[in-house]
């Protein structure tokens, strides 16, 4: 079989090839797929990744990263509300704590919008952990091969396969080439829907398992041989993607590449793609993955042709991801409310003017409770700095209200939502954004339901520049308006 293979380049791939560059990104010229909106990778504590995922929580386990069992991938959420995935090595898989630091840190020196890019890591005692960003809506594998409501588009399944060579050449560019078992679970959709390529496959030397999984069927021919993997082995499992996206299926290569050599393109295609592309389109994608797939490794394309190839073939260029994917998006989400609309603009004054007419209304729940209390002095006194902070708050003295409310939360005797939420827009008036989240996230403590809290954590999260966090919180916050405006609208 490997000799077919061989003689395959002349039937399905000749010199006329259309490798037109049509906005190609140029590897010289980076700036626009380098992100700017991550922090720079650090070390953190077994004890901090503990804490976001609320201590390795089965719930919290998520196996569309693609990871099984004992290197399992955790969801979080650090401290300052932003999301992560966790991954936890089998406690032998990197012994050598120094050789997984360097490693780690190298990966994590990679910035792309291509990449699950890595935040971190933690190396404590025999734990061996890494930490990346969370993409929320699921893997190439789920949305391919699992679908529910409808199958991946044409359009979108081009998109992927650019996505992912342009990751592939931009961690060429920067000295990673080598990539671990390439497949439709290393592939993640974010919050745009748009497809990014996990960091996780580009740390090397590490014993959690071999490189590829143990089905030979889809396995490099060389790896075969010397068990090492190489640039071109990565390319070869690029061609077995172009298959699964072209055939909806995880369809052996060699059974296609028999498939492509007689020429029978309809056995290969999904039958949901009927009417979406035309012929020549299909014929190239075919000829691309043929060439991916040849036995010879020498014979493969490099990242910037499959770059240069891919772009040609682009539909739908100005259709966001999301959109193509079917994916509620926040741009796309019902009309916020007025307070929702404010804390998404960071129209602090609007937010102010809402919070004044809110009241305490939303507090009964919590006051209710403290009301059989003996009503001491020290409670009198702690009612005294309440009334002075709502005054200060009402004329807008935002430094006497943060002082006077200060002195009502430490007394700690009564615990209010609302003075956490006007003390948190306090801050945020008087541009303390870190001490303006901490609060909104102690008023949702106190009151879980509470949609307000969100809300305004969504408004200091943007204010401290973290906007997927910010959209995040604005959709729990609207979500949890709209429970309750549904529940009082029963009543």
């Amino acid at each position: 079989m490997g000799c077919q293979c061989t003689k395959l380049a002349p039937c399905c791939w000749d010199s006329q090839f259309k490798a037109a560059v049509l906005e190609a990104p140029d590897v010289e010229n980076e700036e626009k797929s380098e992100v700017d909106y991550l922090p720079a990778f650090r070390e953190f504590t077994l004890e901090q990744l503990r804490n976001a995922t609320s201590g390795f929580a089965v719930e919290n386990i998520v196996s569309e990263h693609g990871e099984k069992a004992p290197n399992v991938v955790y969801k979080g959420k650090l401290e300052n509300q932003r999301r992560i995935a966790v991954k936890r090595f089998n406690r032998m898989a990197w012994p050598d704590a120094r050789q997984f630091l360097e490693e780690a840190r190298s990966v994590g020196q990679l910035r792309n919008q291509r990449l699950v890019n890595l935040l971190g890591c933690c190396c404590e005692d025999d734990e061996r952990l890494l930490v990346a960003e969370f993409m929320p809506n699921e893997t190439l594998a789920k949305h391919l091969f699992h679908w529910e409501t409808q199958p991946m588009k044409w359009a979108m399944r081009l998109r992927v396969v650019l996505h992912l060579a342009q990751a592939l050449e931009y961690c060429t560019s920067k000295g990673r080439a080598l990539y671990h078992d390439l497949n439709a679970y290393r592939i993640l959709f974010d919050e745009d829907g748009n497809p990014r390529l996990s960091s996780f496959g580009l740390m090397k030397n590490s014993r959690d398992g071999k490189s590829y999984s143990t089905n030979l069927a889809f396995t490099p021919p060389e790896y075969l041989r010397t068990g090492r993997v190489t640039p071109e082995s990565v390319i070869y499992s690029f061609g077995t993607l172009l298959l699964d996206l072209l055939s909806g299926k995880h369809i052996p290569p060699s059974h296609a590449l028999d498939l492509i050599r007689d020429r029978n393109l309809q056995m290969l295609t999904d039958s949901c793609l009927e009417g979406q592309f035309s012929d020549d389109d299909g014929t190239e994608l075919v000829r691309l993955a043929s060439r991916c797939l040849q036995y010879e490794p020498r014979e493969r394309p490099n990242p910037k042709s499959l770059v240069s190839a891919l772009s040609a073939l682009q539909k739908e260029t100005e259709v966001p991801s999301h959109v193509l994917m079917s994916i509620q998006h926040s741009a796309s989400c019902s009309p916020l409310t007025p307070l929702g609309e404010a804390c998404s603009r960071r129209d602090l004054t609007a937010i102010h003017e809402i919070l004044e007419n809110i009241g305490y209304k939303d507090d009964e729940g919590v006051t209710n409770e403290l009301s059989f209390q003996m009503w001491t002095d020290q409670m009198q006194e702690t009612l005294t700095s309440k009334k002075k902070g709502d005054a200060a708050f009402k004329q807008k003295d935002f430094g006497i209200a943060i002082e006077c409310y200060s002195q009502f939360i430490d007394v700690g005797t009564m615990v209010s939502p609302t003075v956490f939420a006007r003390r948190s827009l306090c801050y945020l008036m008087s541009d303390m954004p870190q001490e303006a989240l901490n609060d909104a996230m102690q008023a949702q403590i106190v009151s879980p339901v509470w949609h307000v809290a969100p809300y305004l954590q969504a408004a200091a999260l943007s204010e401290l520049g973290m906007e997927n966090e910010a959209q995040a919180a604005l959709k729990d916050g609207t979500g949890l308006e709209a429970k309750r405006n549904s529940g009082s609208g029963q009543k």
